[in-house]
């Protein structure tokens, strides 16, 4: 399981570069309406769930797999969703983006203490948990803040999130090194 899980820690890494990617285009054009935000959004969830979906296929003879599987499945279900439906109204969207991100959120943590016999520093993914429900219940509590607003809490939601996830991948990657180093000798 340890081999499975540390061998794709890439899968995590490619996860956290494209969340910092749409929080800076979110933070460096914050003037962007809704629509354009959606279709960020939507493009986000869509890279976030296959990857989540391949990080879940590399565990599938463990017992972990599953919250992988559900998070990408998710992501893949909000992405179709924006993509087909383009007159989404604001107020879709921001409650789309809350409940994904509370969701979501949950998920995490749960792979994240389901880590914790595996790795240490598995906190990094209960900590992107946490980050993504503080997110979505912020969302839901002030859904009448204006567009401008709601990019920027994204847009940063999605930089904390990227590096939660690149932190792990790093950490996950390095146990990979010493399980390899280890069965070298």
């Amino acid at each position: 399981m340890l081999e499975l899980i540390t061998s794709r820690w890439w899968v995590f890494l490619v996860r956290g570069i494209a969340a910092i990617i749409f929080g800076l285009a979110a933070a460096m054009w914050p003037q962007i309406t809704l629509p354009v935000l959606a279709i960020l959004f939507g493009a986000y969830a869509l890279v976030d769930g296959v990857f989540a979906l391949a990080a879940a296929t590399s565990a599938l003879s463990g017992s972990r797999w599953f919250a992988l599987l559900i998070e990408g499945l998710l992501g893949l279900t909000v992405a179709f969703y924006i993509f087909t439906q383009p007159a989404l109204g604001a107020v879709a969207l921001v409650y789309a983006i809350a409940f994904w991100s509370v969701f979501t959120g949950i998920l995490e943590i749960v792979a994240g203490v389901q880590l914790r016999d595996l790795v240490s520093n598995e906190w990094l993914y209960i900590l992107a948990g946490i980050v993504s429900i503080a997110f979505g219940v912020l969302v839901v509590r002030y859904p009448e803040a204006g567009a401008l607003a709601i990019v920027w809490v994204v847009g940063f939601y999605a930089i904390l999130l990227g590096i939660a996830q690149i932190a792990l991948s790093l950490r996950l990657r390095q146990v990979y090194q010493k399980v390899h180093g280890a069965q070298a000798a």
